[in-house]
């Protein structure tokens, strides 16, 4: 028997997967998380064979989860499902420890081929994820400036670049605007962006806002 965690805030996404692998495996157990806290807590419960994540979760960085996923049951496969498109998250949600990321724009038939290889232990890279992939890893620091940034200032950037003020951003993270503040400089001296402007220029030719 499969063991499978969803993790998704929204519960018709949930009961859809939920129902998709359902039919497509003979024997499977399913748990279900609708935030962060609760992934943590099935997590730590029992083990799971698979881990399907979306990276928007409420106030917290989806990318964190993974981690903590990973630092907790480091066999799991984790498969990112994500409304994040490929070339925005995937690069840094496979360096964290995902085996997979499919975008939530996939045919259903990629999303059981990427669940079929990733839980038997393998991985899955779709054909444009793994032209991502080849790229970024031959890019040098200068063309990949927004590489050089932790995850939780690479959420910032975007949601500045996105037209967020910063005490919105707080809000949303749960931070102060003062740690706002800080992300912001920091972002700033590791990209030599000079000012938002340039960020927000620098975000939306990259297509990262949301």
């Amino acid at each position: 028997m499969k063991t499978i965690l969803l993790i998704d805030d929204h519960e018709i996404v949930r009961i859809g997967l939920k129902k998709l692998l359902a039919d497509a495996f003979a024997i499977i157990t399913c748990g279900e998380a609708a935030s962060s806290k609760e992934a943590m807590q099935l997590a730590s419960q029992r083990e799971w064979d698979l881990v399907v994540l979306e990276l928007s979760l409420e106030r917290n960085s989806g990318l964190q989860v993974l981690k903590e996923i990973k630092r907790i049951q480091p066999k799991a496969a984790v498969l990112v499902l994500s409304l994040h498109a490929e070339n925005q998250y995937a690069f840094r949600a496979i360096k964290a420890g995902a085996a997979g990321f499919v975008a939530k724009g996939s045919p259903a038939a990629e999303l059981l081929q990427a669940v079929k290889q990733v839980i038997k232990g393998g991985r899955y890279v779709s054909p444009a994820l793994g032209e991502i992939l080849s790229i970024e890893l031959q890019r040098d620091d200068v063309a990949a400036i927004h590489e050089r940034l932790s995850n939780r200032e690479f959420q910032v950037m975007r949601m500045i670049g996105s037209g967020r003020t910063v005490g919105e951003i707080a809000q949303l993270l749960s931070i102060s605007d003062k740690t706002v503040s800080t992300y912001r400089a920091r972002l700033l001296e590791k990209t030599g962006l000079r000012n938002n402007a340039e960020l927000v220029r620098y975000v939306v030719e990259n297509h990262f806002a949301d």
